[in-house]
């Protein structure tokens, strides 16, 4: 059984070797379909691990009352878009002074510029540093780490000290061979003693989240005056089954501070890491039904493609059959070479097809400054496909040469 096999392995290989240009041909369009699977699969799975990767950032057990939800609704032509007030830092302090749930820790802060030029003695960054005013509960909301030093603390916040802790990015920046602690910078000509150092968190959709500069609320209220500041609250809760009636007083104390009564919509938005991740799920579900859509389509191609050049190759060897027949072979002899030859063409075509998806999305994964991971599902359903494919095509040709007459068959020119 094994020599056999041997044998009509090394048969499809002569085959193969004897038609080379078009072997190479229909591999080639085997690729291209096994390609825009694993590229496109591969694609999506590192958008949803760069989505999931910058919502759960938000901090475990955490919600967020900013002035608009995450996503915006849909609303028709006629309908005026609801502008809501911005959250001021009136209500951020009444909400802070009011809001006194047991297990809750209140983070408050705002974006000072997100275009900062930061100096260190004679060393200065581009005008792209982010900074942000925020109090001691902010870093841990957030889910941030310190790589070294310390966070804020209640002292600082509440004596307005000129400390600050910095991202990754802006360390290599100034401090690209020198420990940043204790060294002052400064930012538009006020200075700062640097008291930490976060840990890097990469960027997203070209925003740099390392690349940023944290310093007290109430100091940073005093170097950007901007009229209409917008704040944002963050609400961690230390026990999990609390935070949905943590969520729920969050929401009626800060509508009383608003000053809605009870049949008015609220004018601000509430956000949960978890909401979050949910969302970024049901969008790429989308994606992936697409992929699968497109991928199917091309892969379907690749099928008759390939049906089509193994009907070619019985024709042309229709007196090379008849041959083996008056020799002794037997149908099912005959059919397996065939049988061989094709799943030898369809494997040659998913491999080179599972490459050049990889290096797509590998591509696509660099070019967009997504968190890219080697898509073996996506891998595996190619593998399997591929030889579904190469058995479908296969099938047809391989029966019709295994049914030839070998009388007929020698007298074919």
């Amino acid at each position: 059984m094994f020599s056999l096999l041997k044998e009509n392995f090394k048969i499809a290989l002569g085959s193969i070797k004897s038609q080379l240009l078009r072997t190479i041909l229909t591999v080639l369009i085997i690729a291209i379909g096994i390609m825009a699977l694993v590229g496109i699969l591969s694609g999506v799975s590192a958008l949803e691990n760069t989505l999931s990767s910058n919502f759960s950032s938000m901090g475990a057990n955490t919600f967020n009352i900013q002035r608009y939800e995450f996503t915006a609704q849909r609303q028709s032509s006629r309908e005026r878009q609801k502008v809501n007030p911005v959250i001021s830092y009136r209500n951020v302090k009444d909400f802070e002074d009011n809001y006194d749930y047991p297990f809750t820790k209140v983070a408050v802060s705002f974006y000072g510029s997100a275009t900062s030029e930061v100096k260190y003695e004679n060393v200065k960054t581009d005008p792209e540093v982010a900074v942000l005013g925020a109090n001691e509960n902010f870093i841990e909301n957030s889910g941030l780490e310190l790589e070294t030093g310390r966070s804020l603390n209640s002292f600082d916040v509440d004596n307005n000290s000129s400390v600050c802790v910095i991202g990754s990015d802006l360390q290599k920046a100034l401090f690209p061979d020198d420990n940043p602690l204790d060294k002052t910078i400064s930012v538009r000509g006020s200075k700062f003693k640097v008291i930490g150092v976060l840990k890097a968190k990469g960027s997203t959709f070209g925003n740099n989240q390392d690349l940023r500069m944290i310093i007290p609320i109430q100091k940073a209220r005093s170097i950007f005056t901007s009229p209409n500041i917008n704040y944002t609250l963050s609400v961690k809760v230390d026990k999990k089954d609390m935070l949905e009636t943590a969520q729920d007083d969050a929401i009626l104390t800060f509508r009383n501070i608003r000053g809605l009564n009870p049949i008015e919509k609220n004018d601000f938005g509430i956000e949960r890491s978890d909401d979050l991740l949910n969302r970024a799920a049901e969008n790429t579900k989308v994606l992936y039904i697409a992929a699968w859509i497109i991928s199917i389509i091309t892969i379907f191609g690749s099928t008759i493609a390939l049906m089509n050049i193994m009907l070619v190759s019985v024709t042309e060897r229709t007196r090379e059959i008849g041959v083996r027949k008056a020799l002794g072979a037997k149908r099912k002899t005959i059919a397996s070479q065939f049988f061989m030859e094709t799943i030898i063409i369809g494997q040659l075509g998913g491999i080179l097809g599972i490459i050049l998806g990889i290096l797509i999305g590998l591509a696509v994964a660099r070019g967009f400054e997504l968190e890219f991971s080697t898509p073996w599902v996506a891998m595996i359903w190619a593998t399997s496909i591929a030889f579904i494919v190469a058995v479908i095509s296969g099938l047809y040709p391989a029966t019709k040469a295994a049914g030839l007459d070998p009388i007929e068959s020698l007298r074919y020119e």
